[in-house]
């Protein structure tokens, strides 16, 4: 079954139209719209290729947890020939690297702590409406990483966000809320916060892949 996958997911990727889009989504989870816009391909070329794509597991569609209406494309970032066939394009610039999400309790705080052990960029995190504390399993999750928050307290994404600043958002509320015009990069990843532990532990294995490419990716001046 593993060779069988394995055989699927190198035919997926072996035409050129397909690879275009795993390429598009190496650093940034994109709408339908998006993908069609970054790649070129006419909308009926493109669900053609994204069906192939998501049946042979190479991509995932997520339904916005924001506006239901909408849906992300995102790579299987936990099936290893899928990671290392992404080549990213050209990646944001800038000074600082901003995670952002809603409540800055769980995801923004995991990628955060994540990226600064990866890289000595100066990074910070923040919500579009900070949560009172970080959550206790959260907290937890990095600890079994060797890990804490980076700061004492979640903070508003509106009193820190400045100009150059590159910001990730970790999650559809906060993109949705900001608009693509505020954000660089988009990760459509589940909110944790209504799970246990194990819910955490998945979101954290989650964006530590992602980080690692972003630390590798960015150009900071």
């Amino acid at each position: 079954m593993v060779e069988l996958n394995r055989i699927g997911v190198l035919a997926a990727l072996a035409e050129p139209h397909r690879l275009e889009i795993v390429d598009a989504l190496a650093l940034d989870d994109l709408s339908p719209t998006e993908l069609s816009a970054r790649t070129g391909q006419q909308p009926s070329l493109l669900a053609h290729h994204l069906s192939s794509l998501e049946k042979s597991g190479v991509v995932r569609r997520r339904r916005s947890d924001g506006d239901a209406r909408r849906s992300y494309f995102t790579l299987a970032w936990d099936n290893p020939i899928v990671a290392a066939t992404a080549a990213h394009g050209r990646s944001p610039g800038g000074t600082r690297v901003v995670f952002v999400c809603s409540a800055n309790s769980a995801r923004s705080q995991f990628a955060a702590s994540l990226f600064a052990r990866h890289t000595d960029v100066p990074v910070t995190s923040a919500g579009t409406v900070p949560a009172a504390r970080v959550h206790p399993l959260a907290e937890a999750a990095l600890a079994e990483r060797g890990l804490a928050p980076l700061g004492t307290a979640p903070q508003q994404a509106q009193d820190i966000l400045r100009e150059g600043d590159i910001v990730i958002a970790v999650c559809d509320q906060a993109f949705e809320e900001l608009g693509r015009a505020h954000i660089d990069l988009h990760w459509s990843i589940p909110d944790p916060a209504a799970g246990g532990p194990a819910d955490f532990t998945t979101a954290l294995n989650t964006i530590n892949p992602r980080v690692a490419r972003l630390a590798d990716a960015l150009t900071i001046g």
